[in-house]
This record gives structure tokens, C-alpha cells and sequence, in this order.
């Protein structure tokens, strides 16, 4: 069985993070999103894939190639125009014979799910029941079928099921029959969803099966969650090097050519990437991903946090609940409020987040000059600098310079 995977679209609601590549390649505990849901898909004994692929394809095809690093085999079709996911399965219909799997890239669900659905016979919709379905596509369901689809609206539910679509499918050929009869949505898209619809609509049995996991990325924010998930099943390796009076408790996994210098303390779950200069006298608590050739130098606090690669946290900075792209460099006393005086949940961007404790989005790039402060709920653009002293507070766009 093929497994398509839609891989395709920027990620506009991750904005400025998707600034220089897809949502796809946006880590998670040191690996892209998509890398964990192959790995999951390959788990279930799929050994063949088709990435569908469009914005800054480039970066995919270049970190997965054929697919020899996980000993499959991996072919690419590109969707110049992101028309919706009824057109981008369209583009592959030659290239799929018989039932196929078909998942959303910048989902992450278990193998033993996708391994489930693989079994199914009738065009089947994975589904998670959920306490709040606004702003998700949602179903209604009777018996075993479903009998609805609302695509990211509040839906009515009829059958008392709060059960959201999770973008994992398994499809027959009559899946092609039915995107051949699809009119574009009013998000002025050819919705997948409209085209098992019309399947409903005709008499065609569409099942559905409920999934427990389910990792659903819409917003930068909601990576950090996904990070605390994923970083808690880690394993346990040492592939650097580890000085005198460095104190390492809990799962840790440290890559190549990093050197954690005397003084660092570590509480896992924590991953550090290769060739990373790590101390002295630092403290990485739990829940922190720091990427390739990163510097966390002295007297710095990183909780909770994701660091891509390439980034530079040297002197007597705090950074907690935040994700910091690639290249950035924070200058000495260099702060990231992460939480509100009155401890409510905090809003980003107009936007709730769910989080009691959120810092900062830092896109990549940025700089920043000695004791600046960056308060919570903060979005910052690529290319920013801000100067010395300066105070950063909302959303700053990219190429920003604040004095």
C-alpha cells in the first residue's frame, strides 16, 4: 500500500517561522514534523510514499531524498498552485493503484493508527473526539458512517459526537471519482473533505475511525506542546562531550561534537543537536530542544523551549516558553517574559493561546543588543534587530529595526 502524503502549502497561520521554508520542516524535538509522521507511517509497515509538494520544495527533497535513510522508497510531484487537497491528490491519481493512504504532512498520529486504517475496506476519515471543534473540521456521524462533514466551521452536531477530522485517510479508487465531480470551496479550494461528501451524497459508505493521538500544529505556539510530547519519549545517548562537574538528571540525548562544558546543569527531557558549544554555567531544564551548532553559553536559563539551528544564546539570558529560529543571536541580558502578572492565559497575535506561559516566536535571523526585553506572547519577524536597551512588546514585522 502507497501512503500520499500532502506536503505542499506554506503554513500561513505559522507565519513568520514558514517565512523561509514549509510548515512540514518546522521542528519538533530536533526532527521536522513530517519526519516524525514518516517514521510512524514506516512503523506501520508503509514502505512506499509520494510527497506532494510546492512551497520551498526544495528543503524537503533535499533532507529526505529517495528515502534510503529510512529504507524506503520516497518519488516527489509538485503543486506549483496550492489549490486545495482534492487538487493535489488529483495530480497523483496515475501513480496509485488500488486502496492508498493519504495523510496531512504537518500532522504527527501513532503507527499503530495508521496500521488500523490500512485494514479498512470503504473510504475511511480518521477522527479524534475533541472538547471544543471550532476552528477544526468536524463530522456527524450515525452508526459506523459518517453523514456530515463541516469543514472549519462550528458545526451542528446531530449525533452527539464532538469528533474532528485529523487529516489521515484511507482511500479506494472511488476517491477519484468523486474529486472529478468537486467545485471549489469558498476558501476558493478543492477541499478533499467535499469530495468524500459527494461520495455521501451518492449512496457511498464513508467510515470513520477514532485515533487517541493526535499532535494537530495550526499556530507557532501550539509547537511547544507537540515539543513536551514528543521530547518525553526520547532515548537516553551521549554522543559528545561532557566536562568536569556538568550535572546531567532525567533523558538526555546530546549529538556529535557537542561539548557541555563544567558548571552546566541539565534536567531532561532535553535534546541537544551536534556540534554545539553548551556552557559554562548554564541551566537547560525540561522540555528543551536546542538544534545543531547552537551556542548556550554563561549564566543562561532555557526552559521549555525550542532553538533551531544555528542560534546563539551567550551570556546571561532567559528564555523560557519560547521557539527561536534559525541564525538568531541574543545579545548579553537579553529576556523573555513568559508569564503575565496576573497569570492569565495569554493572547499572541489576537490570537488565544491556551497557554498560562508563553514567551516569545522569534523568527529567523534576529538579533538582538545588551538588556533588551521581549514581553510575553511576543511575535517577532525575520531579519529584526533590536537594539540595546529597547523594549519589544506584539507582533514586529520582518526587517524591522527597533532603537
Amino acid at each position: 500500500m502507497k501512503a500520499v502524503i500532502l506536503a505542499a502549502g506554506e503554513g500561513s497561520r505559522m507565519r513568520p517561522l514558514t517565512h523561509i521554508r514549509p510548515k512540514v520542516m518546522l521542528p519538533i524535538a530536533n526532527k521536522p514534523i513530517l519526519e516524525h509522521l514518516l517514521i510512524e507511517a514506516v512503523q506501520a509497515g508503509i514502505n512506499e510514499f509520494i510527497f506532494i509538494v510546492g512551497y520551498h520544495d526544495e528543503l524537503v527533497r533535499q533532507y529526505f531524498g529517495n528515502g534510503d535513510k529510512w529504507g524506503i522508497g520516497i518519488s516527489y510531484h509538485n503543486q506549483r498552485k496550492q489549490l486545495g487537497t482534492a487538487d493535489a491528490l488529483k495530480m497523483v491519481e496515475h501513480r496509485v493503484t488500488g486502496n492508498f493512504l493519504m495523510m496531512n504532512g504537518d500532522i504527527i498520529v501513532r503507527h499503530a493508527d495508521i496500521k488500523r486504517l490500512a485494514r479498512r475496506k470503504d473510504n475511511t476519515m480518521s477522527v479524534i473526539e475533541v472538547e471544543d471543534t471550532s476552528d477544526l473540521g468536524a463530522v456527524d456521524i450515525k452508526g459506523r458512517r459518517i453523514v456530515n462533514i463541516c469543514e472549519k466551521v462550528e458545526p451542528r452536531i446531530k449525533y452527539g459526537a464532538n469528533l474532528a477530522n485529523t487529516g489521515l485517510y484511507l482511500f479506494t479508487p472511488d476517491i477519484f471519482r468523486a474529486i472529478s465531480q468537486t467545485v471549489k470551496s469558498p476558501r476558493g479550494e478543492y477541499e478533499i473533505t467535499d469530495s468524500l461528501q459527494w461520495l455521501i451524497n451518492h449512496g457511498c459508505t464513508v467510515g470513520y475511525q477514532k485515533i487517541d493521538y493526535w499532535l494537530d500544529l495550526s499556530y507557532p505556539w501550539d509547537l511547544l506542546g507537540a515539543n513536551e510530547s514528543l521530547l518525553s519519549e526520547i532515548n537516553v545517548r551521549n554522543l559528545g562531550q561532557i566536562e568536569e562537574n556538568v550535572v546531567i538528571k532525567g533523558k538526555v540525548s546530546i549529538g556529535d561534537g557537542t561539548v557541555v562544558k563544567s558548571g552546566t546543569y541539565i534536567v531532561g527531557p532535553v535534546v541537544i543537536g551536534q556540534d554545539c558549544d553548551i556552557g559554562p554555567n548554564c541551566y537547560i531544564r525540561p522540555y528543551t530542544a536546542i538544534g545543531n551548532h547552537c551556542h548556550i553559553g554563561n549564566a543562561v536559563g532555557v526552559k521549555n523551549s525550542i532553538v533551531m539551528d544555528g542560534s546563539k544564546i551567550p551570556h546571561l539570558n532567559y528564555v523560557g516558553d519560547s521557539v527561536i529560529g534559525e541564525g538568531c543571536n541574543l545579545g548579553a541580558g537579553t529576556k523573555i517574559a513568559n508569564l503575565r502578572f496576573d497569570e492569565r492565559e495569554i493572547w499572541a497575535a489576537g490570537r488565544e493561546t491556551k497557554r498560562r506561559k508563553l514567551g516569545a516566536i522569534i523568527s529567523d535571523n534576529v538579533g538582538t543588543g545588551v538588556n533588551v526585553s521581549i514581553n510575553v506572547g511576543s511575535i517577532i519577524g525575520n531579519n529584526t534587530w533590536v537594539g540595546p536597551a529597547a523594549m519589544v512588546n506584539g507582533v514586529v514585522s520582518p526587517d524591522s529595526r527597533i532603537f
